[in-house]
């Protein structure tokens, strides 16, 4: 890997360690990648799907466009500007991304602050602080989004978080009735070594009281008075239209919105489940109002600070050269 980039063989480890850090549904970790002396492609990996939950690997794009995201900060990092060809057809057959050196120039300091970001940025699954979240945070969030093309839609009065909040439980009911989602989650879930959700990052066991429906990842019972939060602050990211180009995107936006919100000191945890469920995935669409395609759902406040989800090593993730 000497000379990719200008960079060290250590440098580009460091940076292909970055992209790895990016979050995925159930910690998968769905992305592989190849590297060239031009350039770095990243493939999914599809021996990681979750057929039951994620059945045309929508989310797996996403999560390889997080990854994408962290890949192309981490080059800025070096003083790298990366070219990005999305979905490169016969160049790459099989092939997310291209990212090539496009010249150099020194980070700014948003940038520096973004991938100091990267190692610090948690899936907080535990209740977060009765805080407000400011709303120049919630503006920063915003622009996030709309630096990678796509939207942030905060959910903002009584009428509409009741319906978000309906669709979740919604969708989370027809996954609990589903067996192959059931046993999607339990295969991920626990201690697995470099994957998985372990119980250092399942949150709390949802309980009766709980105004939104969360996911059980097999965490230990929830300690007395440690309700989650009566008041998140819930935002749906939504492309522009619909398509793996565009989960690419939203992939890349949904990364910016996460390390943007972990610099304001803020935590988040996703409420994926009305996107995984067509029928409410198109419900919650007409909610919008019929024109952004929802991508995924996030959960925003002042959380406690998590261990570290495991993360596989770099050489795992690495194909030979070409």
């Amino acid at each position: 890997m000497t000379g990719v980039f200008g960079l060290s063989a250590e440098q580009l480890t460091g940076v292909l360690r970055s992209a790895a850090l990016a979050p995925s549904v159930h910690n998968t970790q769905p992305w592989r990648f190849r590297v060239a002396e031009d350039r770095v492609e990243l493939y999914p990996d599809l021996s990681r799907r979750l057929p039951a939950t994620d059945p045309v690997d929508r989310e797996l794009r996403l999560s390889c466009g997080a990854a994408l995201f962290n890949l192309r900060l981490a080059l800025r990092g070096h003083g790298v500007t990366p070219l990005v060809t999305l979905m490169p057809g016969s160049e790459a057959p099989g092939a997310l991304a291209i990212v090539r050196a496009g010249g150099r120039r020194p980070p700014d300091d948003e940038t520096a602050a973004l991938v100091d970001a990267i190692p610090d940025r948690r899936t907080n699954r535990r209740p977060f602080r009765e805080v407000v979240v400011p709303v120049r945070h919630r503006q920063a969030l915003v622009r996030a989004a709309e630096r990678e093309r796509a939207w942030l839609h905060v959910v903002a009065d009584r009428e509409e978080r009741a319906k978000v909040q309906s669709l979740v439980a919604k969708a989370h009911r027809v996954q609990a009735a589903d067996p192959g989602v059931r046993e999607e989650l339990l295969a991920w879930t626990g201690p697995r070594g470099g994957d998985g959700v372990p119980p250092r990052s399942a949150g709390n066991r949802p309980a009766p009281q709980d105004e939104w429906s969360f996911r059980d990842f097999q965490a230990r019972e929830r300690p007395p008075g440690k309700d989650y939060e009566s008041d998140p602050l819930v935002v749906v990211l939504c492309s522009f239209y619909d398509g793996p180009s565009a989960e690419l995107q939203t992939g890349q936006a949904l990364q910016r919105v996460l390390l943007t919100a972990t610099t304001f000191g803020l935590s988040a945890s996703f409420l994926s489940q009305p996107v995984e469920v067509r029928p409410v995935r198109d419900e919650l669409r007409r909610a919008l109002g019929g024109t952004l395609v929802p991508q995924t759902v996030l959960r925003v406040g002042f959380g406690s600070p998590v261990p570290a989800s495991p993360r596989r090593p770099v050489a795992e993730l690495v194909d030979s050269p070409l």
